[in-house]
C-alpha cells in the first residue's frame, strides 16, 4: 500500500504527471523536457528528482546531457488505462 501511495501522491502533481507522460513514448533528454513541460529547468530538475527517488524514472548521463526513462511497470500500466480512449 506504501507504494501505492506514493506513486499517487508523485503523479498527482501537473508537472511531474506531465513529465512522465511524455516519457512514456521513451527516454528523453532533460533537453526535450524542459520546452515541453514548459517549467523553468530547475523545476524540472527537482520533479525528476524526485521522481527518480521514488523509482519512477532512472536517468543516465551522456556527456554533458542527461536522459531519464520510466522504468516503474506499475506507472506505465496506471497510466495506460486512465489513456484509454473509451470506445
Amino acid at each position: 500500500m506504501k507504494e501505492s501511495l506514493k506513486i499517487f501522491k508523485a503523479l498527482c502533481d501537473e508537472t511531474r504527471l506531465k513529465i512522465v507522460e511524455f516519457l512514456l513514448t521513451g527516454e528523453k533528454c532533460v533537453c526535450k523536457i524542459v520546452p515541453f513541460s514548459q517549467r523553468s529547468q530547475s523545476t524540472v530538475s527537482i520533479h525528476l528528482s524526485k521522481l527518480e527517488n521514488l523509482g519512477i524514472v532512472v536517468s543516465r548521463r551522456e556527456g554533458k546531457s542527461v536522459y531519464y526513462r520510466v522504468v516503474n511497470k506499475k506507472v506505465v500500466k496506471i497510466l495506460n488505462i486512465i489513456n484509454q480512449k473509451e470506445v
